[in-house]
């Protein structure tokens, strides 16, 4: 997550359009960490949302109001008093820092027009909100940082404020070329790593950015560069931060399918392998990329007491697998034992009493071999003893084969469960997946009155062409939708001998084109335990010759015709329906 300087520069040139010249009607303090501000801006009104979260620290433009405590905390009574109706005059951020000065002018007690500064600092566990006067003395802040809690700046009421300048960087929007080579070359590290740790305000997805743009391998140190090559990433980091300057951002949240993996201020061309969505503002693409993060994060929370029982049945399926599979191997020579007694019947007639062995021809190969014989017993009673050892190993093989078997689709089944889970992205998934394992016996059924309700709703997708695609989260859904949902001629996409969604391609009676077939090889592809492979072999079929065998576990079919392509499992260019309902 690039929460950097480019983020932060982006989110000021947007408050300065939204705030400037706005009054502070409310101020709100709903968590120990966190103030919500009412602006009465000139074209309406407006929520900034300020948190100094250790673990999430954020800033942004919010139409949603948060419940406040009946009693306002210190910090959020003082700014009431001092800033309260006050006007924001100036926003600003120095160099390319975290951090963001608001300037509010208010009367004070006397009725004399003065400014204050509420300053924001967005640096992870150091994240604060200090107030401060207009020549820079600390009023309060909302966590105070004693001399016992940082040797490097003590955050208190009547200290001075300042910038600490622990790692010594330079700001990239002021650097000269001959400054930006020597930074880079003093530091024995990758060149992208020394671009991040040499300037305030690039992360290290913005450096690996410029460096992808100047086409110079990341990974090597910038000293083993010549000086050309040195000046042309300077002259890339140049323009790439004129658009900082110039106020040309293009905000952005990167999907990897369904799931937001970064967002952006500006364009990040190495990030070819996913879908990259634009958004108005910076602070729409903040609260859509954390709140779906929350809900992916709060989904696999709650899947985690079924990716627990999914994972111990299959660890003890695959240990059972295993040993039946060590038994089968033990049971290998049983024709053996069948030739042994068969050749002790044919040549035992003559063999001496008491004899340890038998050298006999062996009328399936025509070889001679020895045979063991146990001397205490008669050539009858070896022979005997043989055919018993012989039936007993066949017997063993045929059991343990139909177990193997069952155990086996056993481990796949559940295979499919944990894809299942992976796929699951609301709670509803996740219910369908419980009532599965409840189907088939892995979890207890709770007694209650009250009816468990399913919405059976697949992923819908639209190709390029037009045709609706539509792909299974769970077992149960992937039976809803290939036997009940789908029609004979439509198509059924499925990864080959890989846990995975069945794609259901409606075809309305047309040939579908190839680009179709493609994009529906994809979703399966994606949708499957083979996510992220390059090359996928997917098996498609009409879906009138795929069956469900009798008595088979949700999700289980057999096809018999098939044809087959390898492709990639990138989605991105795929276009999803809002709306997720098949009908």
């Amino acid at each position: 997550m690039a929460f950097d300087g480019i983020v932060v520069a982006d989110l000021v040139h947007e408050f300065r359009r939204e705030l400037i010249n706005g009054r502070i009607a409310k101020i709100a303090q709903p968590e120990n960490d966190e103030l919500l501000l009412t602006i009465k801006a000139p074209d309406g009104q407006k929520r900034l949302l300020i948190s100094a979260d250790a673990s999430l620290p954020l800033i942004y433009l919010t139409d949603t109001n948060k419940n406040a405590p009946m009693t306002a905390p210190n910090f959020c009574m003082l700014l009431r008093k001092h800033i309260g109706g006050g006007r924001i005059v100036d926003i600003r951020q120095p160099k390319l820092e975290r951090i963001i000065h608001f300037t509010v002018e208010h009367l004070d007690e006397m009725g004399d027009l003065c400014r204050k500064e509420l300053i924001v600092e967005i640096m992870g566990k150091h994240s604060n909100i200090i107030f401060c006067t207009e020549d820079g003395r600390i009023i309060d802040s909302i966590k105070h940082v004693s001399a016992q809690m940082s040797s490097v700046r003590e955050v208190l009421p009547g200290r001075e404020y300042f910038i600490p300048d622990t790692m010594h960087k330079a700001d990239p929007l002021t650097v000269n070329a001959e400054t930006f080579k020597s930074l880079l070359t003093a530091k024995p590290v990758p060149v992208s790593k020394a671009v991040y740790t040499s300037f305030t305000g690039i992360s290290p997805v913005s450096a690996e950015e410029i460096c992808f743009l100047a086409g110079l391998d990341s990974s090597i140190p910038a000293k083993e560069y010549s000086d050309d090559i040195l000046l042309h990433l300077y002259t890339q980091f140049a323009i790439y931060l004129s658009a900082v300057k110039g106020g040309r951002f293009s905000p952005a949240i990167y999907y990897d399918g369904r799931e937001p993996k970064e967002f952006s201020a500006l364009p990040l061309t190495h990030f070819s392998q996913y879908e990259r969505r634009e958004y108005a503002s910076m602070s729409e693409v903040l609260r859509t990329y954390y709140s779906e993060r929350s809900q992916l994060t709060r989904i696999r929370q709650k899947s985690a007491d079924l990716r627990h029982i999914v994972q111990t049945a299959l660890e003890r399926n695959r240990k059972k697998y295993d040993l039946q599979i060590r038994q089968l191997k033990d049971t290998e020579n049983r024709e053996k034992y069948k030739v042994y007694g068969e050749l002790i019947n044919t040549y035992g007639y003559n063999v001496e009493e008491g004899a340890k062995k038998l050298e006999a021809l062996n009328y399936y190969t025509n070889e001679m071999i020895s045979i063991p014989l146990d001397p205490t017993k008669t050539p009858q009673e070896n022979a005997q003893r043989y055919f018993a050892k012989y039936n007993k190993q066949k017997r063993t093989f045929e059991a343990l084969s139909e177990l193997s078997r069952e155990t086996k689709d056993e481990i796949t089944y559940l295979e499919s469960i944990q894809t299942a889970l992976d796929i699951a992205l609301t709670e509803d998934d996740l219910t369908g997946i419980r009532e599965e394992l409840v189907n088939t016996g892995y979890i207890r059924r709770r007694f209650t009155k009250k009816k468990v309700k399913i919405k059976n709703t697949p992923l819908h997708y639209i190709s390029s062409d037009g045709y609706h695609m539509y792909v299974g989260k769970n077992n149960l859904q992937n039976d809803e939708l290939t036997f009940n949902f789908a029609s004979g001629n439509d198509w059924w996409f499925h990864a080959k001998q890989a846990p995975g969604s069945h794609v259901i391609v409606k075809t309305n009676g047309d040939e579908l084109p190839d680009t179709t077939f493609e994009e529906a090889g994809r979703l399966a592809a994606y949708y499957s335990s083979m996510r992220g492979s390059d090359k996928v072999e997917i098996d498609y079929v009409e879906k009138k010759h795929v069956k469900k065998p009798k008595g088979a576990k949700p999700g289980f079919v057999v096809y018999y015709t098939n044809y087959s392509l390898v492709i990639d499992s990138d989605i991105s260019s795929i276009k999803a329906v809002s709306s997720i309902s098949p009908a």
